[in-house]
Parts: structure tokens; C-alpha cells; sequence
């Protein structure tokens, strides 16, 4: 068997002609492609070719680095595997094929650029971009708010955990799913270089996580050390890990404390029935908020499941705490604003709630950001969460 057939068949290049974007992202992608297309006709010399100008502009390109070698040991001898390279790391060896196949397959499979990820239900108008990132695509997806609908702007190939995605525990070395915000942002001058020229820490574990007796810290999105150009699809201890290049593109639009970041295991798509769902719970949420302005404590406490915590007490202390203090007001209003919802992508039925509540009544007056999980059991949506956000 050929060097060019053992190749097609390691990396499982697809026979459909090659779909090239405009999106420049994926210009390194498209010609990595053009090169073992060359390789899997047989055209060696070109496919040479195509690597060398690749690396042209990346030499750090691992993965290029490998196939050229191979190449180059072609015109000297017959090839039976792909990664020739004598003394090579049988682990080493798989990672570069499993990043092949991953940039390949970004190749092959045309971003669905007019779609909707099915977590976006709402941003606020202070979230002026969303991430969303596909862990079984190694692919991070940059979304545009245009009044309050997503618009793709770009998406970019990134690394994992080395035990794949759904974290549970401290050092289980994968990355967790669900509904995160970027809290902050860490310089050059407070990481080292194996991070990269930035990170943005996300707020995991989350308020879900903490009920659901997930444990760790330190998820970031970062970068790569400064002579290497990326990472295998699975080669983090569960950060998200993106290219210094595309880590720089991205970080342009990253708002720390607004910016939501959905780590999912398999992106969904919005349908019509999303849009039914987010005007359901929209309903639900102003009834919750005129029950509260109307003292009705009874039909203000329905929309609290019976399994509600805020993090610290259950929703029997929360209701006796709720009739304690209404029986002291004679008015309230509630007023929210910058109102988000992100539907959570491994929990059906869960929504992330987040908003700007001014409160006032005959003794107090307060705004705070406040963060609500809502879930639907049935036909019904309630709260099973609540806290400051």
C-alpha cells in the first residue's frame, strides 16, 4: 500500500472536493488540506510544495513539520505509515494524526455561518460578543450582538482536556460544560509563556456546578508557549487553547464580566421551537416579577421549585424569610433590565438567567445583578437557583 493511501486512510480525508472560506482563520487549514489531497493523488512534489509554503508563515507548525519530513524520506524510500520520522513517539505520532482529522474536518464541514446556536436564547445589550465552543469539533465560535440576536464572526480550531470534555473533579484533566462568563483577564506580565500572550479566566465552577458537586479551578482560555504554533485537539488539563493568533483576534472582543463563554459537547442549532421557549419563559419571568410587586407572596413563591437553593438555605428557609419580610411593605416595585438567557447545553431544560434588578419599597431601595437558573419540568418553568450574579 502507497505512502499517499496509508495517509488518505490514517487522517480519513474525504473524497468531496475541498470547500475553501473567506474567513482567513482558516486559511492554514485550507492549505494543510490542499497538501495531503496532493499526497493522497500521488502529486509528492506538489504536495512538498504546498507544505513549504505553509511553513513559510508558520514554522512551528508541528503537524506540517511531520508531513514534510515524511516527504522529504519519500524520494529515498518506500513509506508504510504516516510520521516516518525514526525513534518517533507512538503517543506523538497519534496527536498529530488527531489534530489532521480535526483541522480536516473544519475543512470539510462548512461552518453554518447564518445559523443560530440553540444556547443563545437572549444577550443584553452590554454583551456585544457570545462564545460558543463545540468540544467534539476542537472548534470555538465568536457570535456578534445585533440587537440582541447572534451574528458568527468568526470560529477558530482549539485544544481540550487530555480526558476529553464534562469535568466532575480537581485534576480529571477535562474541560467542563455549561454556561461560563470570562471573569478576568491575565497579561503577559502575570502568566508564563506556556500560556501563551494572554488568558481569561471563566467563573467555573458555577453555581451549577457547586450543586451538582463539581470541584476545580483555574479554566482559562490561553494560549500556546511562543515556539509552537498549537496543540492536539485533547492536550490540556481542561482549559480551552487556542493559537497566540487567534487567542489575540479573539481577545479583541472579550469583555471581562459580560462575555459569556458555552462550553458544549456537541453544538445544537436553533429551530422555531427555540424562539416559542424563550417567549414562554419571557412570560414567566414578568409574572414572577409582578407577583413580587403585588405582595401576592403565595403566587410569587410558585415559581420557585421545591428544590430551589440560593447556595446557602433551601426553599423552605427562602420562603419563610419571603413572608417574613413582605408582611413589613405596603408597596414594591421591581424593575429589570439588561435581561440575557443562555439555554445550559448539557442540563435539557436548564436556562441561565441574568439581569439588572432595581428594587424599592417603603423601606429599601436596591440595584443588584442578579443571576437566576430557571428549569422547566413539564409544562412549567421555575427557579432553581437564585443569587447575586
Amino acid at each position: 500500500m502507497s505512502y499517499a493511501t496509508i495517509t488518505l486512510l490514517l487522517i480519513g480525508v474525504i473524497s468531496s472536493p475541498l470547500k475553501t472560506g473567506e474567513n482567513s482563520s482558516h486559511s492554514m487549514e485550507e492549505l494543510l488540506a490542499k497538501s495531503l489531497h496532493s499526497v493522497g493523488e500521488n502529486r509528492l512534489d506538489v504536495a512538498l510544495n504546498e507544505v513549504d509554503s505553509l511553513l513559510e508563515t508558520n514554522p512551528n507548525f508541528k503537524l506540517a513539520q511531520l508531513i514534510k519530513g515524511d516527504l522529504l524520506l519519500a524520494r529515498a524510500q518506500a513509506l508504510n505509515d504516516f510520521g516516518n520520522a525514526p525513534n518517533a513517539s507512538r503517543e506523538n505520532m497519534n496527536d498529530l494524526r488527531d489534530e489532521a482529522r480535526a483541522r480536516l474536518q473544519r475543512v470539510q464541514q462548512a461552518q453554518p455561518v447564518n445559523a443560530i446556536p440553540r444556547y443563545l436564547w437572549q444577550l443584553d445589550p452590554q454583551q456585544r460578543h457570545a462564545i460558543v465552543v463545540d468540544t467534539s469539533k476542537s472548534t470555538l465560535y465568536l457570535y456578534e450582538n445585533v440587537d440582541g440576536e447572534p451574528r458568527y464572526v468568526a470560529d477558530f480550531y482549539i485544544s481540550v482536556g487530555k480526558k476529553g470534555a464534562d469535568k466532575v473533579s480537581e485534576g480529571d484533566q477535562r474541560t467542563p460544560l455549561g454556561v461560563y462568563f470570562v471573569n478576568d483577564h491575565l497579561g503577559k506580565d502575570k502568566i508564563t509563556d506556556f500560556y501563551g500572550p494572554e488568558a481569561f479566566p471563566i467563573n467555573y465552577p458555577n453555581e451549577w456546578d457547586k450543586r451538582q458537586g463539581r470541584d476545580g479551578h483555574g479554566i482559562w482560555l490561553h494560549g500556546v508557549p511562543s515556539d509552537t504554533l498549537s496543540r492536539p485537539p485533547r492536550a490540556s488539563n481542561g482549559c480551552v487553547v487556542l493559537a497566540n493568533n487567534d487567542l489575540l483576534r479573539l481577545g479583541r472582543y472579550v469583555q471581562v464580566g459580560h462575555t459569556p463563554v458555552i462550553i458544549t459537547g456537541q453544538m445544537d442549532w436553533s429551530d422555531d421551537s427555540d424562539r416559542a421557549e424563550r417567549s414562554a419563559l419571557l412570560n414567566e419571568i414578568e409574572k414572577w416579577r409582578n407577583d413580587w410587586a403585588s405582595l401576592d407572596t403565595d403566587a410569587y413563591l410558585a415559581h420557585y421549585a421545591q428544590d430551589f437553593s440560593n447556595g446557602a438555605t433551601t426553599f423552605d428557609a427562602f420562603a419563610q424569610q419571603k413572608r417574613l419580610v413582605n408582611s413589613g411593605k405596603t408597596w414594591i416595585k421591581v424593575g429589570l433590565s439588561k435581561l440575557s438567557i443562555f439555554g445550559y447545553p448539557s442540563q435539557p431544560g436548564l436556562v441561565v438567567v441574568n439581569f439588572e434588578q432595581d428594587y424599592s419599597s417603603n423601606n429599601l431601595a436596591n440595584r443588584m445583578n442578579k443571576r437566576q437558573y430557571w428549569m422547566k419540568r413539564g409544562d412549567k418553568w421555575q427557579i432553581v437557583y437564585e443569587g447575586s450574579a
